[in-house]
């Protein structure tokens, strides 16, 4: 008997932010039916712009964005828009040493950082780190997404869902969706999370924090720079920039108006300084509370994101969190969808990920910690300053801001197996990551050997035998690539057929053939 549920979409997605945007897009390369639901009837918003819409795009967003063709029109894009990242290179270059990052505020430079470290990086377009703001993100987004045929409907925010083994019912905005999967891609108070039942757990917060832009009876009367003070932490930019912390159990985020009375009561007290201000311009609350999914799946819902995980923006690794889920989830949910999927295929986009979000949390927690108005934690911090002002501490730093450490944890096998595939460049100029725009893996074949070719003759749709030598080849004889850039498989001697057959297998299905020979 057929079944009554006959799903329109192959996937339904809540939320049209860059996570969203990016995982719609990543669908569409396979083909599937995509509509994108959004409650914001208007995509633009003044926080997404200068100065608080600034985002830093980490080390595997930009390879992400790098391996879909993405980053030369976000470059573009962005200078059109002003070129924030030109404005604040000018800027590093007249000054004696140059950030490369910071934890809790305190500055780490470039030229205490030791690369060498990364054994498994070598230069290519997506370099460490990059600013951006979030309109000009979206917007990039939201054009690709256009011209690969996702359907965005704006004004349609989830309010309940019902599942079942086919699929998934969505009610929004007053009109009902039907898809065969569904993804929650719907920021901190995802309404999908809500309405899927999942467990989110985690700790509260300690402070409120501000971020405003306003104008100041006398703009001298604060000093530039990040401030630590016995109340909290303000950090002030001229004329009227400001963001401040403090300690108050978080108690007036999204429950006090935002009003120039409180903000000007609160810089009061933090500042300690006697501040009058003349007009508001624009605010918006935020605390340190970490919360994070304890599944990032129930059943035919998916959550990716902030709706998986919150924490504070310091440091500024949620977009690039959601964004590496999009990126993980992507590939994974349109092979179970296709049915060309290995057994337990899916379940690895939450063994991979939650580990990776829980780091992240952690790691804000920790700058909460040395943020905190107290003694001690001002000792703690001095030892944290001598610490970061090593090379390998700079370097330790680096790793983790940057996101150059990410590794997914692959059991057992090459060094190089869980991690971003180096940017190989080919004899003939051509470079891995241009290999990747289509979303399919690829076998990387330096000794040009017949056998591999049979190899991935069955796996054609999915994986792409690519033959030649590199200019370096870091050690490696052969590697196999998952459509996320990351690497599965690599070894450093010529390989046997079985080795790759099981290496094939493991990510994109058994082979044809019983034996799996590659006659």
């Amino acid at each position: 008997m057929q079944s009554p549920f006959q799903p329109i979409y192959d996937v339904v997605i809540a939320g049209a932010g860059p996570v969203g945007l990016f995982l719609a897009c990543e669908l569409r390369l396979s083909d599937l039916s995509v509509l994108v639901l959004e409650r914001a009837p208007d995509p633009h918003s003044p926080l997404k712009r200068l100065p608080f819409g600034m985002r830093g795009l980490s080390a595997p967003t930009l390879e992400a964005l790098y391996r879909r063709e993405l980053l030369d029109e976000l470059v573009t894009a962005q200078r059109a828009n002003g070129d924030p990242l030109t404005t604040r290179s000018a800027h590093w270059m007249q000054q004696p040493r140059r950030p490369a990052g910071h934890f809790a505020g305190i500055q780490f430079y470039h030229d205490n950082i030791d690369a060498s470290k990364w054994p498994y990086r070598l230069p290519g377009p997506a370099g460490t780190s990059m600013a951006v703001t979030l309109e000009t993100l979206e917007t990039v987004l939201a054009g690709r997404a256009s011209a690969m045929g996702v359907e965005v409907r704006r004004g349609f925010g989830v309010d309940e869902l019902q599942t079942s083994d086919e699929g998934v019912t969505v009610h929004a905005g007053g009109a009902t969706f039907r898809g065969r999967w569904l993804v929650g891609c719907d920021g901190g108070r995802s309404a999908v999370r809500k309405a899927g039942a999942f467990d989110f757990v985690g700790t509260d917060p300690e402070f409120t924090g501000y971020s405003v832009e306003v104008e100041m009876a006398d703009p001298q009367a604060l000093r530039p720079g990040r401030h630590y003070t016995a109340a909290g932490m303000y950090t002030y930019a001229q004329p009227g920039t400001i963001a401040m912390v403090e300690f108050d159990g978080g108690a007036c985020h999204r429950r006090e108006p935002v009003t120039l009375e409180h903000v000007q009561a609160v810089l009061r007290r933090v500042s300690g300084a006697h501040i009058t201000l003349a007009k508001l311009r624009l605010a918006t609350t935020w605390t340190d509370r970490a919360y994070q999914t304890t599944a990032y799946r129930n059943g035919r819902v998916l959550l990716a994101g902030d709706a998986a995980h919150i924490h504070s923006p310091l440091g500024g690794q949620g977009l690039n969190l959601g964004i590496g889920d999009a990126m993980n989830l992507g590939w994974k949910l349109a092979a179970t969808i296709r049915g060309n999927a290995p057994a337990g295929l899916l379940d690895s986009y939450q063994r991979e990920r939650h580990p990776v979000g829980a780091g992240v949390l952690d790691w804000s927690r920790a700058q909460v910690a040395l943020m905190r108005p107290t003694q001690s934690t001002r000792a703690l911090e001095a030892i944290i300053r001598d610490l970061i002002e090593t090379r390998d501490g700079a370097t330790y730093f680096a790793e983790r801001v940057w996101g150059v450490s990410l590794r997914y944890d692959p059991g057992s096998g090459h060094p190089l197996a869980g991690r971003s595939v180096p940017d190989f460049e080919l004899v003939d100029g051509t470079k891995v990551g241009s290999l990747l725009r289509e979303g399919k893996g690829l076998l990387l074949d330096f000794d040009t050997l017949a056998s591999l070719e049979a190899l991935t003759s069955h796996w054609r749709e999915r994986v792409t035998h690519v033959a030649g030598d590199v200019r370096d080849r870091l050690g490696l004889r052969a590697v196999l690539v998952r459509p996320d850039g990351f690497v599965a498989w690599a070894s450093e001697t010529v390989p046997d057929d079985e080795e790759v057959i099981r290496a094939l297998s493991e990510w994109f299905g058994e082979p044809a053939d019983a034996g799996g020979s590659a006659s």
